[in-house]
């Protein structure tokens, strides 16, 4: 089969090559899968960078999110089978077939076409753990999404307004700001030509943002603190921005909010039994029509580095699919 590689840290266009490589076989507990479609998402930028929190021995292959059929099942698997459209997740699924763990698969949604089930688990778990798990999100609070064009940023901008919160999307420009409204953002902010943090305090009467999530850190972090309101949560899903913030426990404890860290793989590792009551609701949402992930592009399985390039250069909105089969 071919599958995409990293053979050495650098830039995506300059690291990844296409390789021939054995067919693989799943082991107990484990489920082959015919990848058909693979989202970009922006650890795949950092794999190949070497920046990533998980560094695979190269070489190896990146992408971690999919949507494709099942081929095979290892002993012990009983909640797949033979046949079926499943997403997953694990680090090397770009690429013509990956196995996974039977914990990083299950169904995708009936209503979603590959390439949107394809970027519906990352963007869309890590929106319902940094919503409810983290931050105990309440019908009618304000929630503030600080890359609310992006991937996990539109995801989080439809479970908020999903939950019944009001929800304010930061975007880096006006370009941008039709895919946070689109989204269901009620309020957005144009950064690049507003100040974040007065636009915010302006948005919510002065209160400021019940819930913070962050996938950007840096100026935008930095910013958060400035509008999160009293007993305010800020959740720190990632560092875009390219600048990983020191959080002030000081200014924390004279403003009374909270910062709380979230890095959804531990919980597919660590309890991946809430990750299966997250995408039972998640599915009941698409059901609903409350919620379906946003595909801004989708390109041939050949052209995978500059999409992931494209990813990396900041200026994409909502999901860029690899059309892999």
């Amino acid at each position: 089969m071919r599958a995409w590689h990293v053979e050495r840290y650098g830039e995506p266009v300059d690291v990844l090559r296409l390789a021939d490589v054995p067919d693989p076989v799943p082991g107990p507990g484990q489920v082959l899968v015919g990848v058909r479609a693979v989202a970009v998402n922006f650890p795949d930028v950092l794999l190949a960078r070497g920046q990533y929190q998980e560094r695979p021995p190269l070489p190896f292959v990146p992408g971690i999110e999919l949507c494709g059929d099942v081929l095979a099942v290892g002993d012990g698997v009983d909640h797949v089978a033979v046949g079926d459209r499943v997403v997953g997740s694990r680090i090397g699924v770009l690429a013509e077939r990956a196995v996974l763990d039977a914990h990083e698969v299950w169904p995708a949604p009936a209503g979603l076409s590959d390439e949107q089930a394809a970027g519906f688990v990352i963007a869309y778990q890590t929106a319902w753990f940094a919503l409810h798990r983290r931050a105990g999100l309440r019908r009618g609070e304000t929630v503030l999404v600080t890359a609310a064009a992006g991937g996990v940023g539109t995801a989080t901008v439809q479970l908020a307004a999903a939950a019944g919160a009001r929800v304010v999307g930061v975007v880096g420009s006006e370009a941008k700001a039709a895919a946070a409204r689109d989204a269901g953002a009620h309020v957005v902010v144009d950064r690049s030509t507003q100040d974040v943090a007065s636009a915010v305090r302006e948005a919510t009467g002065g209160t400021g943002a019940d819930v913070v999530v962050d996938p950007v850190g840096g100026e935008a972090y930095e910013a958060a603190t400035r509008c999160v309101a009293f007993e305010g949560r800020i959740v720190i899903v990632g560092f875009a921005g390219g600048t990983i913030q020191d959080a002030r426990a000081g200014h924390a404890l004279v403003k009374n909010y909270g910062v709380l860290g979230l890095h959804w793989a531990l919980y597919a590792r660590r309890r991946p039994d809430l990750v299966r009551l997250a995408h039972r609701a998640l599915t009941g949402l698409v059901e609903q029509g409350a919620v379906r992930p946003v595909v801004s592009d989708v390109v041939p399985f050949e052209q995978a580095p500059e999409a992931v390039a494209r990813l990396a250069g900041g200026g994409t909105t909502g999901r860029l699919v690899v059309r892999v089969a």
